[in-house]
């Protein structure tokens, strides 16, 4: 009897930030300072802040961020510029912006 009480369990767990999967993505007038030039790409800072992914770019890319368990909370083709996108739920994140890829912590 215990089992499906557990697995019930999981699945709402790892289903809860399904719910963000179409989360907002808005963009900023102000630039964030520079800080990552590590592998010579578009990607010239991505920062954590309150809750909030910031992504400053030079050219167009496609971001993505999963769950910790690889589930895709969010998709999106970001233009040049400063961007941000708020993600309630706090944990372990991995973000793939062009040929980047880094875990963040809400």
């Amino acid at each position: 009897m215990k089992i499906p009480t557990v697995i019930l369990l999981l699945s709402a767990l790892t289903l809860a930030p399904v719910s963000e999967a179409q989360r907002h993505w808005e963009e900023m007038e102000s630039e964030l300072v520079v800080t990552d030039h590590s592998d010579n790409t578009d990607i010239l800072d991505i920062s954590v802040k309150d809750g909030y992914v910031y992504i400053t770019t030079s050219k167009p890319v496609t971001v993505k961020i999963f769950s910790i368990l690889g589930q895709l909370i969010s998709q999106k083709k970001l233009q040049p510029g400063t961007t941000r996108t708020h993600i309630t739920a706090r944990g372990i994140y991995i973000l793939k912006a062009g040929s980047i890829t880094r875990r963040i912590t809400i």
